[in-house]
């Protein structure tokens, strides 16, 4: 019987899973958004490979993955800092390229040094079935499945269209931050300036229990004022909780719907990215910006991408 086309799995672990830009509109019914931890990262691998900037990637964090192509023709781009190796020998990574069926795809472990996450596109997309409108897995609820050992990660296409190899320039790789912006959060009113001069002050590190969910801070202790008093209310990833321990978390794709920590402030949308780039033990700093800023960050990023997928990658 004829294999089913795609990249039947070799070696994986649970640190690889399928991501897209996330599942919006579900919130109010306590689903959590999840989605690509660097969704900027995400975005650039569906450009290499010829893709709609959201279609659904493999998201590798620090571990690396074994792959032989079943597909007659794939072709495929992966942006991160892992090393790449096709056949047993070593190409760029951050790069589009074309294999046959029979040929061996492997992403090697990352330390992390300049980048914990990458993601893999394919042309044409993984045949995966959306759950409430998205391909997002979200292993707590049960949304989307482990890729496991001897399974086939199926491909819309067996005999993927030529497409041109591409390297993606230094200017837009995905770097790690040693700067991380914030506008100031919705309950300010709940710490005292010296509080909130320690957020924008302070240089943290991101503690070794940081997941998906969030990512927590040592470096200092924060305090609220009459904090038991809030209601829980949604929240959102890129919101920065302070929690009765004081220790702030940052919160990531997979976090829940609401909390009842107030938030001293807000992760920009793209410097979130950039912060899920930094492994356990990373210092870094926060620096405060306003909301006009942020916008205007974002507005670059987004012409940025634009641009760059304007030159196709398509014959």
């Amino acid at each position: 019987m004829t294999e089913a086309p795609g990249l039947k799995i070799h070696k994986i672990t649970p640190l690889c899973q399928l991501q897209d830009l996330g599942r919006s509109g579900y919130q109010r019914f306590g689903v959590s958004r999840s989605g690509a931890m660097d969704p900027y990262s995400l975005r650039l691998a569906n450009i290499l490979a010829g893709n709609p900037q959201g279609t659904a990637c493999l998201e590798f964090a620090l571990a690396g993955a074994v792959f032989e192509v079943t597909a007659r023709r794939l072709h495929f781009a992966f942006v991160g800092d892992f090393p790449v190796l096709i056949n047993e020998e070593p190409f760029p990574n951050n790069a589009s390229y074309t294999l046959a069926r029979g040929e061996r795809l492997e992403i090697c472990a990352t330390d992390g040094k300049r980048g914990t996450h990458g993601y893999l596109a394919v042309l044409g997309g993984f045949a995966v079935e959306p759950e409430l409108r998205s391909c997002a897995t979200h292993l707590r609820s049960g949304i989307g499945g482990r890729a496991s050992r001897g399974a086939t990660l199926i491909t819309n296409h067996d005999e993927a269209p030529l497409a041109v190899e591409r390297q993606l320039p230094e200017t837009l790789v995905p770097r790690p931050a040693k700067t991380i912006r914030a506008v100031p959060g919705p309950q300010t009113e709940y710490f005292s300036a010296d509080e909130t001069r320690k957020l924008f002050h302070t240089t943290w590190r991101i503690a070794a229990s940081s997941d998906r969910m969030g990512y927590r801070l040592d470096g200092a202790q924060i305090q609220a004022q009459d904090a038991g008093s809030m209601i829980s209310e949604p929240v959102s990833p890129g919101s920065i909780q302070v929690p009765a321990s004081g220790q702030p978390i940052v919160l990531m794709p997979d976090c829940g719907t609401v909390g009842g920590y107030p938030k001293i402030a807000t992760v920009i949308s793209t410097d979130r990215g950039r912060m899920a780039q930094l492994r356990p033990g990373s210092e870094f700093e926060i620096e405060r910006i306003n909301a006009a800023q942020a916008v205007e960050l974002l507005r670059s990023e987004y012409e940025s991408l634009a641009a760059f997928q304007i030159n196709g990658c398509i014959n």
